[in-house]
């Protein structure tokens, strides 16, 4: 589980900001507690703020980091492909990174910073008696590893000035290492198009590491007989379709023949009940909010599976408040979310203040610099954030800022009325 995450110099931020997931009412069944951590943990998160002022910025932080983790072994050539802030001496400043987490019941913390061409630090250590043991600490080319780890060697011979010590070590296995690479590289992103989101600068082919929903369905062989491969995932799938659609009744997977090569494929279709017919729908037939919803069952299904941290960009987008809510709620519920999966989203929709509480609730807003300040709404006045606080009518109010300020005399001139 995150604790904490903490960025600079990455697209419009600039001085660090940081999120974190310690929760400050710990008082509730959506927490989550650890026996060797004193504070209890957040599911989910809601960023606010108005346009470009960098709510999507810090997801993509968060992701930019998980995706260096999981492809720097690929090789980027001369070039670490980060995003700086790019007024002042943005380009000029390394990017960094700093994150704590939970894995395997034990707090791990990890460090980044890099400019354009290396690897400048990175250090990775644990606390498995509440007491910081230092894993691996990078100052560029030295690399220092704790004694008696495996693979340190093995894991030299891999690096490069572009290449992760927390990737190379994972890779060779030292199981010390391997467990805090694989949780960090498994974050997944999903925005409103409804696919997990690769990195546009980079020089390879974006692998989407949380299963795609379509592979929830299997046809298994006999297609009078096809089943699921997991059946509760399935059924699951299909009873949150069917909060978008209550018309879905199931599913089929139909063979269908290519319209320009000819060749036979098979194609996934949903299935809607009309008196004592039954009609299949392409999903490309479907409702935008169906489509949305479909998009996320996977990435979500698979982040409550596994005890992922699960990012949505653009919440609002095509996916009814309802829907989003009851997203929410499967994430904070104990009984959906036995592994302490997180969910951070990045949204306009107010409606789902009335579904989080005060500590999960972030603000963002752009200074005259072009650069991004986040805040966290639990720290916004102090007490004055009661829990009792009706949390959208307060935000639509301006109470806590992170608001669109409008001047209609200056929309009227743009627009010649």
């Amino acid at each position: 589980m995150l604790l904490r995450f903490q960025v600079s110099n990455h697209r419009s931020i600039l001085d660090p900001v940081e999120l974190s997931m310690i929760a400050v009412d710990d008082d509730r069944p959506a927490t989550r507690g650890f026996e060797r951590l004193s504070e209890r943990v957040l599911t989910t998160a809601g960023i606010y703020g108005p346009n470009a002022s960098g709510k999507s910025n810090v997801l993509d932080a968060l992701y930019w980091l998980s995706y260096a983790v999981a492809t720097s072994l690929l090789g980027g050539g001369d070039s670490m492909h980060r995003d700086p802030h790019r007024f002042g001496k943005g380009s000029e400043k390394p990017s960094t990174f700093d994150m704590d987490f939970i894995v395997e019941g034990i707090r791990h913390g990890y460090q980044l910073e890099v400019d354009d061409s290396a690897v400048l630090y990175e250090s990775l250590c644990s606390y498995p008696e509440q007491r910081r043991r230092m894993l691996f600490e990078r100052e560029g080319d030295e690399v220092h590893f704790r004694r008696g780890l495996s693979g340190a060697g093995g894991t030299r011979e891999l690096l490069t000035p572009t290449t992760l010590v927390l990737s190379a070590a994972a890779r060779v296995g030292d199981p010390a290492i391997e467990v805090a690479g694989s949780a960090i590289s498994r974050i997944a992103e999903i925005n409103s198009h409804g696919f997990n989101r690769g990195r546009r600068s980079s020089p390879f082919l974006f692998l989407a590491r949380s299963s795609n929903t379509y592979s929830m369905f299997e046809d298994a062989g006999v297609r009078e007989q096809r089943i699921f491969k997991d059946t509760t995932r399935g059924d699951a799938a299909i009873e949150l379709l069917r909060l978008a659609d209550p018309g879905i009744t199931d599913f089929d997977i139909i063979e269908v023949e290519g319209r320009v090569t000819g060749a036979t494929g098979e194609e996934l279709h949903l299935l809607h009940h009309d008196g004592d017919r039954t009609v299949p729908f392409w999903l490309a037939e479907e409702s935008a909010g169906t489509r949305m919803l479909f998009s996320l069952l996977g990435p979500a299904l698979d982040a409550l599976k596994y005890g992922q941290v699960l990012l949505f960009d653009e919440a609002d987008a095509s996916l009814h408040p309802r829907l989003s809510a009851r997203l929410l709620e499967l994430f904070q519920d104990p009984q959906t979310n036995p592994f302490g999966a997180q969910l951070i989203l990045a949204t306009h929709d107010t409606s789902l203040l009335n579904t989080l509480n005060r500590d999960e609730v972030w603000l963002t807003e752009k200074g005259s610099d072009g650069a991004t300040r986040l805040t966290a709404l639990a720290e916004f006045g102090g007490d004055l954030v009661r829990r009792s606080l009706n949390l959208e009518r307060a935000y639509l109010q301006g109470r806590f800022g992170a608001i669109p300020e409008i001047d209609h005399t200056d929309v009227r001139h743009a627009v010649h009325i």
